[in-house]
């Protein structure tokens, strides 16, 4: 679909044109299409859903100033923004639902401080630049998205979680992991707020809806050498309870555990070639000085190690990462396309393993299951779900309550805003500063409203669960 002629659109964009001048940017529709859409169609809802959305206008600011100066003319003409940089989201949140300008942050990039366990840089910087940066001092990213190669450190904050990593390090809502940021809100004079400790929470996931992100400040981890490493086992329960061990076993350094269900393995093509047919494989990642100990460990448990390498050196042809978390969807549309994926939650703190077979028992037969181990409030959990073949809203409701029936909860990766995803905690406060930064509620509308009715409505509405509600 074409972007409408600028007769029919709703907001004065030729004379938003002329307030900007010389700063970059476009009504072509070719990029508008382009900028306009994210990696929402991993869903076969939300690729229906966000089909026709469409922004009228693409600005691309290189600095605060001419952010300000965005800001303005968008005020001062009642037209929304939507803040977008890599586009790598699977929620579609940086679709644009009422059109208008998208604010396109990749020009606004580069590190502002670099010291010893601490980094500063703008929201337009890749979190790939800005693992290679860290790592000339030893250092790096507590946990990188999967996506890292295009995605920036503000759309991670502004729409993830966490990430290869968060097995040791908890997610972006975990205290500590968020040092600070600034934003600016949307207003005749737009402000710059500093926020740090738990305000910067006010950012987090609310997909750009609370403050124009201007940079961010987060805490490093030590950099080791780290040997990329597939595990197979003959058995799935095996390989899960090898993965919580492994996940508890503070002294190995490890990255990530990722735990696959046969034919995952035969779905991720590269892997065709060493997992033995059948088998489960845990995918994880090991700190070079604690390898001797993390292979007899493999070895006691009944694993073999299928492939090992230097990180971004397998087989594969790719870093291990972009084959764990939601990424390994992509990887496996390439085989199946019409495979899809839910996110559960699974808690438990007496029987974790318990709680993943009840779930693998009850739903294994839609598809194999797929468990990533990680930690909120320094609590072992597991996140993940079968990768079904999808057929219709209906059947993915009825995986949804075949989960929670086995104890799981469920979030709505087919909906696009921050309250029917559930995976945000609001609050009065949060709500406050909505207000305070975006009083024309400009920002990203529909995602994010202060009154609940405001929120955009989607086709589906899943029988989910907000995690926060239950984990306290």
């Amino acid at each position: 679909m074409n972007t409408p002629p600028l007769s029919t659109c709703p907001y004065p964009i030729a004379e938003i044109s002329a307030a900007l001048g010389d700063i970059e940017h476009t009504t072509d529709p070719i990029l508008i299409r382009r900028k306009s859409q994210d990696r929402n169609a991993v869903s076969p809802l939300l690729r229906q859903m966000m089909a026709d959305k469409r922004a009228d206008m693409i600005v691309t600011p290189k600095t605060l100033e001419e952010i300000r100066r965005t800001v303005q003319a968008a005020v001062r003409h009642q037209t929304p923004i939507t803040v977008r940089a890599g586009g790598t989201a699977n929620y579609g949140q940086s679709v644009p639902l009422k059109g208008g300008i998208v604010l396109d942050m990749t020009a606004y990039a580069g590190i502002t401080r670099l010291e010893p366990g601490l980094l500063r840089a703008r929201s337009g910087t890749l979190t790939a630049d800005i693992d290679t940066e860290a790592r000339k001092i030893g250092w790096e990213m507590r946990f990188p998205p999967t996506t890292k190669q295009g995605a920036t450190i503000g759309g991670h904050v502004a729409g993830g979680q966490g990430g290869p990593g968060s097995v040791v390090y908890g997610t972006w809502r975990d205290r500590g992991n968020l040092v600070g940021a600034s934003v600016l809100t949307v207003e005749e004079e737009p402000r710059v707020i500093e926020l740090t400790g738990r305000d910067a929470q006010f950012i987090h996931h609310t997909y750009g809806a609370t403050g124009i992100i201007l940079e961010i400040e987060i805490p490093l981890a030590p950099a080791f050498p780290w040997i990329e490493a597939v595990v197979a086992f003959p058995d799935y329960m095996q390989a899960v309870r090898f993965g919580i061990d492994l996940a508890n076993a503070a002294g190995i350094i490890r990255k990530v555990v990722s735990v696959q269900g046969w034919p995952t393995p035969w779905l991720f093509k590269p892997f065709r070639a060493f997992v033995p047919e059948g088998h489960a494989i845990v995918s994880t990642m090991i700190g070079q000085q604690t390898w001797a100990d993390f292979a007899q460990m493999v070895a006691e448990m009944g694993g073999q190690i299928v492939a090992e390498a230097p990180e971004g050196q397998g087989p594969y042809k790719a870093p291990l990462t972009e084959f764990v978390f939601g990424h390994a969807l992509v990887q496996i549309q390439k085989t199946e396309p019409k495979r899809a994926v839910l996110e559960g939650f699974f808690r438990d703190t007496a029987d974790l393993a318990g709680l993943i077979e009840r779930v693998y028992h009850k739903v294994g037969h839609h598809g194999p299951l797929r468990v990533e181990l990680i930690r909120i409030s320094g609590e072992l959990v597991g996140t993940g779900a079968p990768y079904f073949l999808y057929e219709s809203p209906e059947q993915m409701a009825g995986i949804v309550r075949e989960m929670q029936e086995a104890g799981a909860l469920v979030s709505n990766s087919h909906t696009s805003n921050v309250r029917a995803v559930g995976k945000k905690e609001i609050t009065a406060r949060d709500l406050a500063f909505k207000r305070a930064v975006d009083p024309h509620g400009l920002l990203n509308p529909g995602r994010f409203e202060v009154e609940e009715s405001a929120d955009a409505s989607f086709a589906l509405a899943l029988p989910t669960d907000s995690w926060d509600r239950r984990l306290g």
